[in-house]
């Protein structure tokens, strides 16, 4: 199997057993049947797949978020979504690949969807950037939400990346500022806004299109400031520990509606969502449709104003207290909580 996993090893190891027996059945134990020893390693394959998967460390959840067979935004947004037209261009610089958007239909309802998009090889790597947008994708963006702003639409949002483009080109056009405009301008928008985490969500690269009524998160996707392994250099000087840095970030989804940051889980097939990626798209459409519902039943200015109070309330924390009365800077209290996880 390709792009196989370090804790997939156990499943793949009897998939191969499986398999050879299939091909080869006079290698069967003749103790049994054929068709007996053939249900005894689906039932283990079965029992293992299920162990493995309902009990992910953070870690594992972020490789699986990764992984080069998961669905990206354009399969979505043929699978979930219905008579998509991409439309192209920022009308400022250049057509920003990384950054994908355009007309759509959730079930009976007219939307303009927008995703980050990753490639599948090295050559749609490069064409895609690696899915981390440039100044261009978030003021492409920025134009097709005012568009669908003026039009009515609802706007749906999908974020897979790693964060935007970091480098000289992009600050020399002003990436900051692009992310920031669109953090600005998205607070405003008047239409329903629904964004969904869909594999990385990875600092103001993902907020830059994140700004919404509901967020969602899949099972296995996860939104950070910072990445693990970013996050381990700072702390540890040491990428290698990235699980540990994982840990302490509470990046998952489970930690992210527990802490209030998203609104839901959206459940993922067991082995995640690049083993069904169909059975995905279905559960990711019935879930977008549920909270575009609802947020279409409220009027505007208080659709506007819980909108503003969502955001708001985020970013809260506490300070440390140490034995003495001092409280203790920002940075050690996250190396408390990283030694706790080590």
């Amino acid at each position: 199997m390709k792009h196989q996993l370090d804790f997939e090893k156990p499943i793949i190891e009897l998939q191969n057993k499986l398999n050879s027996l299939r091909e080869h059945p006079e290698k069967h134990s003749l103790g049994i049947s054929f068709e007996e020893e053939i249900q005894i390693i689906e039932k283990k394959i079965e029992e293992t797949r299920r162990q493995i998967f309902l009990n992910l460390t953070a870690w594992q959840r972020v490789q699986l978020a990764r992984h080069p067979r998961r669905p990206y935004s354009l399969d979505y947004f043929q699978k979930t979504f219905s008579d998509f037209q991409e439309l192209h261009g920022d009308r400022l610089y250049a057509e920003d690949r990384a950054m994908v958007g355009g007309f759509a239909k959730l079930g009976d309802h007219r939307v303009l969807v927008i995703g980050t998009q990753k490639g599948r090889d090295t050559k749609e790597n490069i064409l895609r950037n690696f899915g981390s947008a440039h100044p261009e994708g978030y003021r492409k963006a920025l134009r097709l939400m005012r568009l669908a702003n003026k039009f009515g639409l609802p706007i749906i949002t999908l974020i897979d990346t790693a964060g935007a483009y970091p480098g000289v080109a992009a600050e020399e056009r002003h990436i900051a500022e692009a992310i920031a405009v669109n953090l600005r301008e998205m607070t405003l928008l008047e239409v329903p806004i629904i964004t969904a985490v869909i594999g990385e969500g990875g600092s103001g690269g993902a907020l830059g299109i994140g700004v919404a009524d509901r967020v969602l998160i899949l099972e296995n996707a996860y939104y950070s400031v910072i990445s693990p392994e970013g996050c381990a250099a700072i702390l540890w000087k040491d990428r290698s520990n990235a699980a540990k840095a994982a840990a302490a970030l509470k990046i998952t989804a489970k930690d992210l509606l527990e802490f209030k940051l998203v609104d839901e889980i959206v459940p993922e097939p067991l082995g995640g969502a690049h083993t069904d990626p169909v059975g995905m798209a279905a559960n990711l459409k019935i879930q977008l449709l549920k909270h575009l519902e609802e947020i279409l039943a409220l009027p505007v200015a208080e659709r506007l104003q819980k909108r503003y109070l969502k955001f708001r309330s985020h970013g809260h924390f506490a300070e440390k207290i140490d034995n003495e009365g001092k409280m203790k800077p920002a940075h050690s209290v996250l190396m408390a909580a990283a030694k706790a996880v080590a």
